[in-house]
């Protein structure tokens, strides 16, 4: 039985989590362990961790962040957990890199299931599209649509003020009313992560994901044509953009957040187009595998999990922040592995915080994910008749600083009872160098993990 946890973003515990990655040693790897005849979990804590520098002024280094987190995880049990290393290497980043993919959750999230990138990826929005329902035709692209706060030419936030679904809702169904043709649909997702299917649109387009351009200005950032014959979708995308801001500016409900003093959602800004993707299940890859299971409040890793053919369990109260609840999530992962041999657990919160820069918030979502996550799972299945296997790792950096994706490698973690702990004492990026797994390229993350 397998559990696997990501999704949380990272931010070193014990040095910065941009460290020069070419003055770095990665020890190779040393393990070659035999398992038999358990499950899995993998817990995905969507960028977590932060540097010392992060912590400067709030009173505590990270050190002792990480202290007080240990009360309830893997640092108080490294002499069980501790294997670690980083999974990807900077031979893999620039190759993504150089092939045009970018640090971003469905990279990220799907390079962990070991997935070849250049083979099936075609961007979120078709595995939104996936999450929420909406079944894509042949010839019809996908796009994130999110709901955005525009102040004069300034795009301030992606989220608009973390808006909810009900809220969001209106205004999607709004659009759809005044923008939606046979040729354009606009589709409700969560919170302020929504979707656009274009019939017939070209998916060779610059897109910018606007979590990544927080205070920016919006125009230089529109949708550009890689290729002559994008052309017109790209103008089509834009001319939706402007549309939406003259519809939603003066709609009731943003009306009415105003004077709440929230953020408007006084834009759509769509991006990462594509088309159906084409994917193996997990099942097809680890024959296992006979059932799965995904945990998540984000569409993308729900639509992920849709075309690996892992069946998605909804939890009342997870939200994708730092108010999730925690006990729910584990609670169904528990439930889930008494039938399934493989269930993904996915935790937002940190990621956000991150987008955020809300330095404080980073460290609640981190002592949350360990003292409410972590520690509870750990000591519900350590002793199980039917052995659980662990992993425990970020699928990308957000640092507060820059309140975005980075690509630096990620530590990640494998347990499973009887295994050999390794000399590496706590969790961070710099000590997982030492790891005794050494750098992992490709799948091979994956394939260790569900040896």
């Amino acid at each position: 039985m397998n559990v696997y946890f990501p999704g949380t973003e990272t931010d070193s515990a014990k040095q910065s989590i941009n460290v020069d990655r070419a003055t770095t040693a990665y020890r190779t790897s040393t393990r070659n362990a035999e398992r038999a005849g358990r499950s899995s979990f993998a817990l995905d804590i969507s960028g977590t961790v932060t540097d010392n520098s992060a912590y400067a002024g709030h009173g505590r280094t990270a050190e002792e962040v990480m202290q007080k987190a240990g009360m309830e995880d893997i640092t108080a049990r490294r002499n069980y957990m501790a294997v670690m290393s980083n999974s990807v290497s900077d031979e893999d980043f620039a190759k993504l890199q150089e092939e045009g993919f970018h640090p971003g959750s469905e990279v990220a999230n799907m390079s962990v299931l070991g997935y070849n990138l250049p083979k099936v990826y075609e961007g979120r929005g078709p595995l939104e599209a996936a999450s929420i329902g909406v079944d894509l035709q042949p010839g019809e692209m996908a796009m994130r649509c999110n709901l955005i706060c525009v102040e004069g030419e300034i795009l301030k936030n992606h989220s608009s003020g973390h808006i909810s679904t009900e809220e969001a809702d209106v205004l999607i169904q709004y659009l759809q009313e005044k923008l939606g043709n046979d040729r354009v649909r606009f589709h409700t997702g969560v919170q302020y992560r929504h979707l656009l299917v274009i019939k017939g649109g070209n998916k060779e387009l610059d897109c910018t994901p606007p979590h990544d351009v927080p205070l920016k200005p919006f125009r230089p950032l529109m949708v550009k044509p890689l290729a002559p014959e994008a052309q017109e979708t790209a103008d089509l995308v834009n001319d939706l953009i402007l549309k939406s801001q003259e519809l939603l500016k003066n709609h009731p409900l943003n009306l009415k957040r105003m004077a709440e003093g929230k953020d408007p959602a006084n834009s759509i800004w769509p991006w990462s187009p594509g088309y159906r993707p084409q994917m193996p299940t997990f099942s097809e890859t680890f024959p296992q595998v006979k059932k799965g299971a995904v945990i998540s409040a984000v569409d993308l890793i729900n639509g992920i999990g849709y075309y690996a053919g892992l069946r998605r369990i909804a939890v009342e109260g997870a939200t994708g922040l730092y108010n999730t609840n925690y006990e729910n999530k584990v609670a169904a992962a528990l439930e889930a592995l008494k039938t399934d041999d493989f269930v993904y657990l996915h935790i937002e919160a940190s990621d956000e915080a991150g987008h955020e820069g809300d330095i404080d918030l980073k460290l609640l979502t981190i002592e949350n994910l360990d003292k409410r996550a972590v520690g509870p799972i750990y000591e519900a299945v350590k002793d199980w008749n039917e052995p659980v296997a662990i992993a425990v790792l970020p699928d990308h950096p957000t640092p507060c600083e820059l309140r975005t994706h980075t690509s630096e490698p990620i530590p990640f973690l494998i347990w499973y009872p009887g295994i050999e702990p390794d000399e590496v004492q706590v969790y961070d990026e710099v000590a997982a160098c030492n790891g005794s797994y050494g750098v992992l390229k490709e799948d091979e993350f994956i394939k260790e993990f569900m040896k």
